[in-house]
């Protein structure tokens, strides 16, 4: 029998969605009715999540309502530290995380279950420093209690203004991969926590959430041989990809890159290392045209990303989980999304392998 397959899933639609909209094409991000920029500008991190809970989590939603159950929902996972960071703290901080989230009770409320993320990932990156574990603080956002809990004092304004600009951008974007994965495990009346974790270890891959600090090896690679064309020019020879260049979906622009590009900018407008990225972004447009003429292939969010997330002091190893703790919020509400389907996601596949024998 010929059957049309579709590799990676794309173009196939596999839900109905008040979430977000996502055209690669156009370079074009909604969430619930509104703009990257407008979510930025106006609602930040904890209003975009009353946004994107809103019927979900809740009726009524509101940036101060967010903002305080994620508080109450830090001082839960502050709470429970002990009962699963002896044996994390042992570990990667990849897998500590996923130890922290796996501890959560199985009835764990939305606002719990993304409150664990930022404090499990500011005490571990602590506690393998030698340094104690910080209280979260209820009168602070969630970008800016987490940097205070990872650094152990409180963050400069314009600090956790990037920070939640951050949070903001990247907490939905579509039926990503992960988010996918979430709908996938809730859909058999699985538990909001077994979706997350689920989630998270979807995320994790290099190609998904783990993409952006390979852009600062990147960086490193390039400043030390001291040749950008040079090292550009044989990366492309030899078929390897530029960390920070190109999208599976954005083929035009990436728009959360250029929200970022002006958060970084207000952290540090001059910095030499600001100013090394911005060199090699030129070089490698120029050296992506000149190898791949007929693609399109522009900066994406990862070089960005990478770069605010170094300025703010956060280790190399621990940008995924950081970014983590943003998109919960979206795995969150695309789980609970199709709970509220009752349906069970169940594709088929096409077999191709042997016949049995009459």
């Amino acid at each position: 029998m010929d059957v049309s397959v579709s590799n990676g899933l794309e173009g196939v639609i596999a839900a109905d969605t008040v979430l977000s909209h996502v055209d690669g094409n156009d370079g074009t991000i909604w969430v619930r009715g509104h703009t990257i920029d407008d979510l930025v500008r106006n609602h930040g991190f904890e209003g975009t999540v009353a946004i994107l809970w809103e019927g979900f989590a809740g009726a009524g939603l509101t940036r101060g309502q967010i903002q305080s159950e994620f508080a109450a929902g830090r001082q839960k996972a502050f709470a429970r530290l002990d009962d699963w960071v002896g044996l994390a703290a042992k570990r990667p901080l990849l897998e500590g995380v996923r130890i922290a989230l796996a501890a959560l009770p199985e009835d764990a409320r939305p606002a719990e279950i993304a409150a664990t993320l930022p404090v499990a990932v500011a005490a571990l990156v602590r506690m393998r420093a030698g340094q104690a574990a910080v209280q979260p603080d209820d009168s602070l956002s969630a970008a800016a209690d987490f940097l205070r809990m990872m650094r152990g004092e409180e963050a400069a304004a314009k600090e956790a203004r990037a920070l939640d600009t951050y949070f903001t951008t990247v907490c939905e974007n579509g039926l990503g991969n992960s988010s996918f994965t979430a709908r996938v495990t809730v859909s058999t009346q699985a538990s909001l926590v077994s979706a997350v974790v689920s989630a998270y270890c979807a995320f994790t891959g290099p190609l998904h959430g783990g993409a952006p600090g390979p852009v600062l090896d990147m960086l490193d690679a390039i400043e030390a041989a001291g040749d950008i064309e040079g090292w550009l020019a044989a990366q492309l020879v030899a078929g390897t990809r530029l960390m920070g260049f190109g999208h599976r979906v954005f083929r035009i622009r990436d728009p959360r890159a250029e929200v970022l590009r002006a958060a970084v900018a207000s952290l540090e407008p001059d910095a030499g290392r600001l100013a090394f990225a911005r060199e090699v972004e030129t070089k490698a447009l120029a050296a992506l045209h000149k190898h791949k003429p007929g693609r399109s292939l522009k900066t994406n969010i990862e070089m960005n990303a990478a770069l605010l997330l170094e300025a703010l002091g956060v280790p190399r190893d621990a940008f995924t989980q950081v970014f983590a703790a943003a998109r919960c919020a979206g795995w969150l509400a695309n789980a609970i999304e199709q709970q509220k389907t009752g349906r069970m996601i169940r594709p088929a596949s096409n077999y191709v392998g042997p016949r049995p024998a009459d």
